[in-house]
C-alpha cells in the first residue's frame, strides 16, 4: 500500500490538527550512529511520531483508532500498529463487522501482507463467524492462485469451522484452469487428509485422478508429487499397484522421458530393493541405468544428485547381496 496521503490535497498534518494539540509527538530514535537512515516522507514521520506518543500513553480512544488506520496506510506490515488496533477495538467495543470490511479493503491493496491476514483471523475468532472467508480468500486466489497467506487463512478457516463441503469443487476448478498449480494440488491433499480420508476406495480414486492429469501433461511435477503422496496411503506401496506400474510402463514404452517419470520408476526400483523383492523390471540395474540417463541427458542440471543416487542404489544392492548370502550360509 503506497503513501497515498502524498496525493491527498486535503491532508492535514497531525501537528496542525487542533484536536491533537494535547499530544507531544515522539520522533523515531535511530540511536546516536545509525548504520542506515531510512528516508520517510514528512507525512509518514508525522503519523508515526503521533502513533508512538499514543502508544506510550496507552491511549484508548476513537482518535487513536483513526490514527492506526493512517499508520496502516503508510505501512500495512507494521505488526505493532495492528496489535494496538486490536487492543483499541476491544477497549472501545467497536463494531467488528465494519472492521472486517475495512480489512478486506486492505487485503485487496496488500494481498501478501501477513499482518493483515493475521488481523482478519483474530477478528473471525472473536466473532466465531467464518461465513465470508471462502469468498474473501477465493477472490484473493483469483488474483494470485499461489498466494501463500490466502491459502493459509483458507485452510485455517476450513479446518476450524468444518467448511469442507464444496472445497473439492473449488480445487477442481483451479486445477482445470492450470494443471500445474501446485497450491491447488496441495489443497486437494489437504481436503483428503483432513476430511475425506484415505480409504482404499479413495486412494484408488485419487490415483486415477492424478494419472489422468499426468496423461494430459506428462512433465507436470505437481501431479507426480501428488501421486507420490497418495501412494503413501496405499498398503501395496508404489511397486504393488498394478494400475500405477502399468501406466508408467506404457508412458516409457511410448518414448516418454519426463524426468518425473524416470525418477518415479527409480523410486519403485528402490522400494523393491529395500523390501528384498526380486523383479525383472524393477531392480538395481534399471535404477542405475535411469540415474545415468537423467544425469547425462534428461535432467543434467541435477546430474550430481543422480550420480549420488546411483551410488546409493549400488550400496543398497551390496548390502542386500551380503544379507542374502548370509541367509543362505
Amino acid at each position: 500500500m503506497s503513501e497515498s496521503g502524498d496525493s491527498d490535497a486535503s491532508w492535514i498534518f497531525y501537528k496542525d490538527r487542533p484536536d491533537w494539540s494535547d499530544v507531544t509527538p515522539i520522533p523515531e530514535d535511530d540511536g546516536p550512529t545509525p548504520v542506515v537512515v531510512i528516508a520517510h516522507s514528512e507525512k509518514f514521520e508525522d503519523v508515526y511520531d503521533y502513533f508512538r506518543a499514543i502508544l506510550k500513553a496507552n491511549e484508548k480512544s476513537e482518535r487513536a483508532l483513526l490514527l492506526t488506520k493512517d499508520a496502516v496506510e503508510f505501512n500495512p506490515a507494521n505488526y505493532t500498529v495492528w496489535q494496538y488496533r486490536r487492543d483499541l477495538l476491544q477497549a472501545l467495543g467497536t463494531d467488528l463487522k465494519s472492521e472486517l470490511e475495512y480489512v478486506e479493503a486492505v487485503i485487496k491493496q496488500s494481498p501478501k501482507n501477513y499482518q493483515v491476514w493475521h488481523h482478519r483471523r483474530v477478528l473471525i475468532e472473536w466473532l466465531q463467524d467464518p461465513s465470508l472467508e471462502l469468498e474473501v480468500t477465493g477472490d484473493a486466489l483469483q488474483q494470485d492462485p499461489k498466494n501463500y497467506h490466502a491459502w493459509q487463512h483458507r485452510q485455517w478457516a476450513i479446518k476450524t469451522f468444518g467448511l469442507f463441503d464444496k472445497e473439492m469443487d473449488f480445487v477442481d476448478t483451479l486445477i482445470n484452469e492450470d494443471v500445474r498449480n501446485n497450491s491447488a494440488w496441495n489443497q486437494r491433499y489437504f481436503v483428503m487428509n483432513n476430511h475425506l480420508g484415505w480409504s482404499d476406495f479413495n486412494v484408488q480414486k485419487e490415483i486415477c485422478y492424478a494419472l489422468e492429469k499426468i496423461r494430459f501433461v506428462k512433465n507436470n511435477e505437481s501431479a507426480w508429487n501428488y501421486l507420490r503422496g497418495v501412494l503413501l496411503h496405499d498398503k501395496r506401496g508404489m511397486s504393488g499397484n498394478a494400475v500405477v506400474t502399468s501406466f508408467c510402463e506404457e508412458l516409457y514404452k511410448n518414448k516418454c522421458r519426463s524426468p518425473y517419470l524416470l525418477a518415479f520408476i527409480i523410486d519403485i526400483c528402490e522400494e523393491n530393493l529395500k523390501k528384498g523383492e526380486t523383479s525383472c523390471v524393477y531392480n538395481s540395474e534399471r535404477a542405475i541405468e535411469l540415474c545415468q540417463a537423467l544425469a547425462t541427458k534428461y535432467d543434467k542440471i541435477r546430474s550430481k544428485y543422480w550420480n549420488y543416487f546411483s551410488e546409493k542404489i549400488k550400496a543398497l544392492q551390496n548390502i542386500k547381496t551380503v544379507e542374502q548370502n548370509n541367509m543362505e550360509e
